[in-house]
């Protein structure tokens, strides 16, 4: 079967994770992938950017494997995220749109591929039929040693053959019992979102420390830089997932600064939930505001429970806090994660500067901290 010889090429480019979405056209490579690599399930391709960086920053080498259409909303953090950190990243993409297509409503995105990679500056590899899948080995290798995205748009025909639909394995039972007590109340809050890393900043030892974008990570690097920590100066939602990438990757606790509005763009919470990384702590600094835009209201500002989305996406570890000694508290018992600590507070920025690094440059030292 073609897709084994997919497999052997991913296994001899040494490929340490495969983060996947499946797609119709390519459904028995998908069933495979998890059998043969450590697999990450996701629910949304542009996590999967994140993710991919955060384990390629620890030196596991990442591949995704998804859909073409799943390039459309993964665009952005390809660019402020592979592309400006310069990451490696290859991407097996099933190519819809345009071979068969039944679906009219994958035409009009994937047959622009092309043309928007191009726009983009995202290197492609055009794979007609299953005799040039071994374009797939120089796909990964460019990748790797030019530190960029490089996608292969992968034709349907290509993985038509002999008729064999592989399951996988037997799926796990699903019957289960869901019985929890939850009763939170809610003071106005108290502390900001500067006062919250002022106290996560002075626990910081030998822990991995990824920032969200904007102010967060600029008051982060006023009120404690150091090489450990990553900055994020774009890519919105992906603070989590590249948080669990890394998580992925070391055996240092990992933690994350996040954001209400952040966590409510990604669909990482059930992905982390599932795949229960014991290193990883997620610090949900929720101040019910866009906080870098101007403080615009979130849904989280009244009436969306984020510690009960976390509880709802399997972290058996939540806790709510809303004062300093709170907070103290909770850094001091943290145990085996994944850990999910929400952090009520209310708006407004610190006034700080902008973080005086490029992103070659948090990326270098953060990786040379990390070894």
């Amino acid at each position: 079967m073609y897709e084994d010889w997919v497999i052997g090429i991913l296994k001899q480019h040494k490929m340490g994770l495969v983060a996947s979405l499946p797609c119709d056209k390519a459904k028995n490579l998908c069933f495979l992938l998890p059998e043969h690599f450590r697999h990450i399930c996701l629910t949304r391709e542009e996590d999967g950017i994140g993710v991919c960086a955060g384990s390629a920053l620890t030196g596991i080498r990442p591949i995704l494997v998804i859909q073409s259409s799943g390039l459309g909303n993964s665009l952005n953090a390809l660019m402020s995220l592979t592309m400006s950190y310069n990451l490696p990243l290859p991407i097996l993409a099933s190519w819809r749109g345009v071979e068969n297509e039944t679906i009219p409503t994958q035409v009009p995105f994937n047959a622009a591929i092309p043309g928007i990679l191009d726009a983009t500056g995202v290197s492609y590899t055009l794979i007609q039929d299953s005799s040039e899948f071994w374009k797939i080995g120089d796909i990964i290798t460019d990748a790797f040693e030019n530190s960029r995205p490089h996608v292969a748009l992968i034709k349907p025909g290509a993985w038509e053959g002999p008729e064999s639909c592989r399951n996988g394995s037997p799926p796990p039972t699903r019957s289960r019992e869901l019985s929890f007590t939850y009763h939170r109340r809610v003071r106005e809050p108290v502390m900001t979102r500067f006062d919250a890393i002022r106290i996560i900043s002075r626990f910081l030892d030998r822990q991995v420390l990824v920032s969200n974008i904007g102010v967060p990570s600029k008051e982060l690097y006023a009120m404690h830089d150091r090489p450990l920590n990553f900055y994020m100066l774009g890519s919105y939602t992906q603070a989590s997932p590249i948080g669990f990438g890394i998580a992925i990757g070391t055996s240092r606790p990992v933690w994350v600064i996040d954001g209400d509005g952040s966590i409510l763009g990604t669909g990482i919470l059930p992905v982390i939930g599932s795949s229960r990384p014991e290193n990883l702590t997620i610090f949900c600094l929720d101040n019910g505001a866009f906080g870098s835009t101007g403080n615009q209201p979130t849904p989280a500002n009244r009436d969306t429970d984020i510690e009960l989305l976390a509880i709802a996406s399997g972290f058996k570890n939540t806790v709510k806090v809303e004062t300093e000694s709170d907070l103290e508290r909770v850094i001091q018992g943290l145990g085996t994660g994944p850990t999910f600590v929400h952090v009520m507070l209310k708006p407004g920025n610190a006034d700080v500067r902008t973080i005086p690094l490029t992103p070659h440059q948090i990326r270098d030292r953060f990786v040379a901290a990390l070894k």
